[in-house]
């Protein structure tokens, strides 16, 4: 990784690279956690809502110009009884996975987010160790339910 880039608003995007760029990477490099490009960039639009109680930003590690690692951050809204804010997503690029970057990622996000922050992981993610590691605790079992279309 050369750098991280925190991107704020839409005019923060590095020449060339912009949301659409953002919602690929990250389509393809959650694998199995993915989900539609249409929830992804709607997460990412969160990000840039300038609307009370919403907002959010975007770290992008960047290596020779090129997205490596992202994370989306949504702010709740909710401080007081829900942590104040949501690591909606979080990928390293497959090819460098293993070598630290995912850490380091989670740990600029723990420095420069004020307040508390969630994120959900499945049980059989092989990064809840390195959420744990980080400091990270299991607070609760998520359960949903879907109302029917």
């Amino acid at each position: 990784m050369n750098y991280t880039l925190k991107i704020t608003k839409r005019s923060d995007f590095p020449e060339g690279i912009g949301q659409a760029e953002v919602v690929d990477f990250l389509y393809e490099h959650l694998d199995r956690f993915r989900d539609t490009k249409t929830s992804i960039s709607r997460a990412i639009d969160y990000c840039f809502s300038t609307d009370a109680g919403k907002g959010g930003y975007l770290l992008l590690a960047m290596e020779d110009g090129k997205i490596v690692g992202a994370v989306v951050m949504n702010y709740t809204g909710m401080q007081g009884y829900i942590p104040e804010n949501i690591l909606v997503y979080i990928a390293v690029h497959n090819g460098k996975r293993g070598k630290g970057l995912g850490a380091q990622l989670i740990k600029e996000v723990l420095a420069n987010t004020e307040g508390s922050i969630a994120l959900h992981v499945e049980y059989d993610n092989p990064a809840k160790r390195l959420y744990e590691r980080l400091g990270f605790s299991t607070k609760y079992a998520e359960m949903r339910w879907q109302k029917e279309a």
